[in-house]
């Protein structure tokens, strides 16, 4: 028999604007700190993590700057830093992840992100629009790479950037750290199709992945790229000893909850405009709403998917619930279907992390890769 592929990598999520035991209950809220992060990473960078999303909304503390702390303070796990489109010049950003990269030992990974939501974005006092964001992210990751790979000034002259110089330092991994990016519009297949590493899916059931992975697979072979794209599933785990303490542990993180008034988003006063404007703009947040419909009042994708996280959260709110061996069969399905990174999240977030790193991950044994995804 062939030697067992040790291909897969499992991620954990920081959540840099606050923890929970119940998303409903501002009482349950466990508030940003730097003792609560440093629980988190502790637990992640001993249990065999290979990297850690920094995510970024107006809520969340800095991610460039949360990474670069926590690279000083750990020894194993990769900082996964978001990188959104028009937010920081690409020079800047290639000189600031080369560095990290350089100071890290090579542990970086960068999160591409250009949707999200139009109100946000221009609250934060950046006007473009989805469709300009997107042409800056392409000019960006472009202008980046090339930054990266030469010594002489580049000479990129595009739509957005007019760049013509040279930088040190290069990235210590080559040619330069992987590229994750989660989203489900056109504009985000086609620019993860030319320069993504890890396209990340946000939460399916494993035959809707697998035919999304089969429509990527066809777009980066347009790219001469269909080799060098791999495949990974944005979720929640909600596992527990028991099936049905798990399914109660659920229950109770939504319990009291209306429906998308969404814990993670923009302040309080207009959390239901939240939910709107992200929708309007975001067509991986839109995918799972229509999930969350689909599953009906069991809100079950299917015996140990489900759909609750949702109602709270926007983002990833598909989670897998059941006992260690139910949790490590579901996304044994997703690595069939094609996968071989799992971006996850749980909460609170450290026990979560610790409970998946000791009663699931051992049944990975052997197929677990010791270095991250390569960029090729």
């Amino acid at each position: 028999e062939a030697m067992t592929e040790r291909n897969l990598t499992f991620g954990w999520f920081l959540p840099t604007s606050g923890d929970s035991t119940c998303l409903a209950d501002p009482a349950a809220r466990l508030p940003q700190s730097r003792a609560l992060f440093d629980e988190i990473v502790d637990v992640v960078d001993n249990a065999g993590f290979t990297y850690m999303l920094m995510p970024v909304n107006a809520a969340c503390w800095e991610a460039t700057v949360v990474g670069a702390y926590y690279i000083a303070r750990t020894k194993h796990v990769a900082p996964l830093v978001a990188l959104r489109s028009a937010y920081c010049n690409p020079v800047l950003s290639a000189k600031m992840f080369a560095t990290l990269d350089q100071m890290s030992g090579g542990r970086l990974c960068i999160n591409l992100i250009a949707g999200i939501n139009d109100d946000d974005t221009k609250a934060d006092g950046i006007p473009d629009d989805k469709t300009t964001r997107y042409e800056k992210m392409d000019e960006e990751v472009q202008i980046m790479k090339r930054l990266w790979s030469s010594n002489a000034p580049i000479g990129f002259f595009g739509k957005h950037y007019q760049v013509d110089t040279a930088i040190e330092p290069k990235p210590l991994q080559q040619p330069h750290p992987p590229f994750f990016l989660g989203g489900g519009s056109e504009q985000a297949l086609e620019i993860s199709a030319k320069h993504s590493t890890v396209h990340l899916f946000w939460g399916d059931r494993p035959s809707g992945i697998a035919a999304k992975i089969q429509d990527l697979k066809a777009r980066a072979r347009r790219h001469g790229r269909e080799a060098q794209l791999g495949f990974g599933m944005r979720l929640q785990i909600v596992c527990a000893e028991t099936e049905d303490e798990a399914w109660a542990d659920a229950e109770r993180l939504i319990a009291g909850a209306t429906r998308f008034e969404l814990a993670n988003m923009r302040t309080r006063p207009n959390a239901a405009n939240a939910a709107e404007g992200i929708r309007r703009t975001s067509e991986a947040n839109r995918q799972v709403w229509k999930l969350l419909e689909e599953s009906g009042e069991s809100m079950k994708l299917g015996p140990h998917l489900w759909t609750g996280i949702s109602t709270v959260r926007a983002g990833a709110g598909i989670a897998v619930v059941g006992n260690p061996e139910q949790v490590a069969a579901t996304l044994e399905e997703f690595v069939q279907a094609g996968c071989t990174s799992f971006c996850l999240s749980g909460y609170p977030h450290a026990k979560a992390a610790r409970i998946f790193a000791e009663k699931v991950m051992p049944r990975f044994q052997g197929r677990i890769s010791d270095v991250l995804p390569q960029a090729a």
